[in-house]
C-alpha cells in the first residue's frame, strides 16, 4: 500500500491501533524504523521489537487512540518525505476504568515506501508543576 500523503499515514496508523493487530501496526514501520515508544522506557530498532511492544499494548481493554487534529503538524523534507508532530490520547481501561493518557508523537515518513514509517516517538504530556 503506497500513500497519497503523509496524513494517510498518520490516520492508517490511528486506526490500526484502535482495531488491536499488532502485526498491521508493525507493518507500517520500515525495517530500520526507530520507536520510542510511549509507554516503555526503551527504544525499539528491530521489527520484532516493535511487533512485541504494539503486542503489549494490545492486551489493555478499551485500547484506542485519539488524535487531536488541531494540533497536526506537517512539515515536507523531500517531495515523498514528512514529518508530523502533535498530539494524541490513547485510551484503554486500567481496573476497569477507562483512563485517557495524552501524548506528543512526531513521526518521520516516506509515502513512497509500503512501509513509511522511519521514525516515531510518542511520550505522554508532562503534568504542569505550577
Amino acid at each position: 500500500m503506497l500513500f497519497n500523503n503523509p496524513e494517510e499515514v498518520l490516520f492508517q496508523w490511528v486506526s490500526r491501533v484502535c482495531c488491536g493487530n499488532p502485526a498491521d501496526i508493525a507493518a507500517l514501520y520500515d525495517e530500520h524504523a526507530v520507536l520510542i515508544p510511549t509507554f516503555s522506557p526503551h527504544t525499539v530498532t528491530n521489527p520484532e521489537g516493535i511487533q512485541g511492544y504494539f503486542e503489549q499494548l494490545a492486551t489493555r481493554d478499551g485500547l484506542g487512540v485519539r488524535l487531536h487534529n488541531k494540533a497536526l503538524r506537517k512539515q515536507s523534507m523531500s517531495e515523498t518525505l514528512y514529518t508530523l508532530s502533535g498530539i494524541y490520547s490513547f485510551e484503554f481501561e486500567v481496573d476497569q476504568v477507562l483512563l485517557s493518557f495524552p501524548s506528543r508523537f512526531s513521526f518521520v515518513v516516506d509515502i513512497q515506501r509500503e512501509k513509511p514509517i522511519l521514525h516515531h516517538h510518542s511520550s505522554q504530556v508532562p503534568r504542569n508543576l505550577s
